[in-house]
């Protein structure tokens, strides 16, 4: 992939659940990840994919996915700059996961701050080390997604370790980069109150985290799977009640923490 492009899927205007303020959301392609749950099964494959048409008369089906080069995408993101300055906000780096581009994210974060446009990336940690703290040393807030403390269910419901993970949530809780965790409620798989007790004691023990969103499955996606002839792993399972989400919040409030319900 040359440095001045990258393939993204999707450019998300006014968001207001990926940071603070309004922001700008840029979805980049491809994730080592192949999570149960997934809500942007478009966002997995590195390359630009066929979407189907859905069921409407005449519907035709859509490339999912684009090459674009950096300066495209920062034009996109200066128009919305009135707003960042407005509210608070910025520009937001998505998936997928977006340190699978890394010459590209870096490119983009670069020109970011040379505009002083305030940056997120929204990541999942699982990147090599090194490459993990370089991109959060560009950055001004990371949204790190933390699902499963044990290993073996890792591996199972998201196709890989989260040894990686783990160690580089320790490393950027080292740094001087802002972070949240993002913690994904999926009904029968993340939800067990073992995990989430174990999520809580070992965020808490890293001192450097305040806030967790929790992010409630939803069944949003269900159409895209099929139009993209791909698997759904939870097309029977139903998203948590407003108590089960509740009762999950309060009990990591229990460790001190400030719990947003949807980032």
């Amino acid at each position: 992939m040359n440095i001045n492009s990258g393939i993204i899927y999707k450019i998300k205007k006014y968001a207001i659940h990926d940071g603070p303020g309004i922001r700008t959301t840029i979805f980049l392609k491809g994730c080592p990840l192949d999570c149960w749950w997934c809500h942007n099964p478009e966002g997995k494959m590195p390359e630009p994919q066929i979407m189907k048409a859905n069921n409407s008369p005449g519907g035709r089906g859509e490339v999912v996915g684009k090459k674009i080069s950096i300066d495209e995408v920062v034009s996109e993101i200066e128009k919305d700059i009135i707003f960042y300055d407005e509210s608070g906000g910025g520009v937001t780096f998505s998936g997928g996961e977006p340190l699978l581009q890394v010459p590209f994210l870096l490119a983009l974060l670069k020109a970011c701050r040379k505009k002083e446009i305030h940056t997120v990336v929204d990541t999942s940690g699982y990147a090599p080390a090194e490459i993990f703290v370089e991109i959060c040393s560009m950055v001004d807030l990371v949204l790190f997604d933390l699902k499963l403390m044990d290993d073996e269910m890792h591996r199972r419901y998201t196709g890989v370790s989260n040894k990686k993970i783990l160690k580089n949530l320790e490393a950027l809780s080292g740094s001087k980069t802002p972070h949240r965790i993002r913690f994904p409620l999926i009904p029968g798989i993340t939800d067990a109150k073992e995990n989430i007790l174990s999520v809580a004691e070992f965020v808490h023990a890293l001192g450097s985290v305040s806030r967790i969103d929790i992010l409630p499955m939803h069944r949003i996606a269900d159409g895209k799977y099929q139009r993209l002839d791909m698997k759904n792993k939870m097309a029977n399972k139903q998203p948590p009640s407003p108590d089960e989400i509740t009762t999950k919040k309060r009990q990591f409030e229990k460790f001190g923490f400030s719990v947003i319900i949807g980032g």
